[in-house]
């Protein structure tokens, strides 16, 4: 009898899901799918008419997550129109995962906790992949391929290879996540890891927060990558579990060490600094250092990226006792309801106030260019969010930069680009 085959995590998955014992990059195979997540705006009023149209009803509604964050809080009658649809649509069907306005879809569907180590699901958004920070191997896919996955519970593959990413050590204060993956775009481009699975490993990222970890994976999308995935541990379970996920096997999914990857990327953790993209891309990252003095109008802490609990402990750690430079408007608009509910909690919303942040309702909002947090014409802001590209969150003569949480607060204190870590050492308010 030979021995198994070494895998890597992600081609477990595949295998247990495409029935299976064993998969290699390249195969292609049909998956069953554990969980479909739609948004009001990929889903029913897309997904779901074409759905309609082929008179199928869905394969199995547990199943099916429906989030409501892309058209809301704005009384815009095309938004209040795709609220509507959603609406009627779940009702119809009888969705009962629906969450209509608890904040956005990435950060919602594990804390409602319907992500496992091990599952294979599909979300219609490309920022799907920040399921993978628990341990499952999760896809963006468009409206066409959900409405296959709708109708049968099933999708092809094509199984990916894996990029390895380890970061030794530990981070530095001041430095996130979000400076990581900056990294990585500026290093590799954001097709560097076309089709790939990003494994993120190493010292630094088993000592992240899964708040951290999920900045790994959305990101992945920038990337170029099919997807981004994390192995769970002690600190997944922890978190799935006050989810109310249940039982959490962290040891049936681990990949193999010895799996064949297709490339491997070591970066020293202690040595990584804060990184900043210039418009008009994520691989446009470079050093804070490059940027620092760049005038700015507005700095805006939000989207399913940049503003999980994590994100506003960071900036309010660099605003704490300042207030914001007189011509920057500063927005932060918490990921969820459950976060929001938890800064407002431990004081953090309150610092943040106190600084002169306008907190809004959550939401994709300031990302995609709705709501208050959308630059005007002309204007140049820093963002927490996952893409600065031409028109996506102002209008075209608009510029915006990335950064992290930390970078982002500490630009609201000076009005400009600067070093966190300069405030962070100053200690508060000085």
């Amino acid at each position: 009898m030979l021995p198994p085959t070494p895998m890597t995590l992600s081609e477990k998955i595949i295998a247990r899901a495409a029935g299976k014992d064993s998969v290699k990059p390249g195969g292609i195979v049909t998956c069953a799918v554990d969980l479909a997540m739609m948004h009001d705006s990929s889903g029913p009023r897309r997904a779901g008419k074409m759905l309609d149209q082929l008179g199928v009803a869905p394969w199995d509604t547990s199943k099916i997550v429906i989030v409501t964050d892309h058209y809301v809080n704005d009384p815009d009658p095309g938004s209040v129109k795709t609220q509507e649809i959603t609406r009627q649509w779940v009702a119809d069907k009888k969705i009962g995962n629906f969450y209509p306005e608890q904040g956005i879809c990435h950060v919602v569907l594990p804390e409602k906790g319907h992500l496992k180590p091990g599952m294979f699901c599909v979300g219609a958004d490309s920022h799907s992949t920040t399921g993978g920070a628990f341990g499952a191997f999760m896809i963006g896919v468009g409206a066409t391929e959900m409405t296959g996955v709708l109708a049968t519970g099933e999708i092809w593959v094509r199984v990916p290879e894996t990029l390895r990413v380890s970061v030794s050590g530990t981070l530095s204060d001041g430095v996130a996540a979000k400076d990581l993956i900056l990294k990585l775009c500026g290093d590799i481009g954001i097709m560097g890891a076309n089709y790939m699975v990003v494994e993120y490993g190493g010292a630094a990222v088993r000592a992240m927060s899964v708040d951290e970890r999920m900045t790994l994976t959305n990101m992945a999308a920038e990337l170029g990558a099919k997807t981004g995935i994390i192995a769970a541990d002690e600190t997944t379970a922890e978190m799935l579990a006050a989810a109310g996920a249940g039982d959490v096997d962290i040891n049936a999914w681990q990949g193999d060490e010895d799996a064949p990857v297709a490339r491997t990327i070591d970066i020293d953790g202690p040595v990584l600094g804060p990184q900043v993209a210039a418009p008009t891309s994520p691989e446009n990252a470079a050093e804070v250092a490059e940027h620092a003095g760049m005038s700015l109008g507005q700095a805006y802490i939000g989207a399913c990226t940049g503003a999980k609990l994590e994100d506003l402990r960071m900036a309010a750690r660099v605003v704490r006792g300042r207030k914001i430079a007189a011509n920057t408007r500063f927005f932060v608009a918490p990921a969820s309801i459950l976060i929001h509910e938890a800064a407002a909690v431990d004081g953090t919303l309150k610092i943040l106030e106190d600084a002169g942040a306008t907190i809004l309702p959550t939401g994709c909002g300031g990302c995609i260019g709705l709501g208050p947090a959308r630059l005007d014409e002309d204007m140049t802001g820093i963002s927490t969010t996952n893409r600065n590209f031409v028109g996506r969150a102002g209008p075209e003569s608009s510029k915006l930069y990335l950064a992290s949480a930390y970078t982002v607060a500490a630009a609201a204190i000076t009005g400009e680009i600067t070093d966190p870590r300069e405030l962070l050492a100053r200690g508060v308010g000085k």
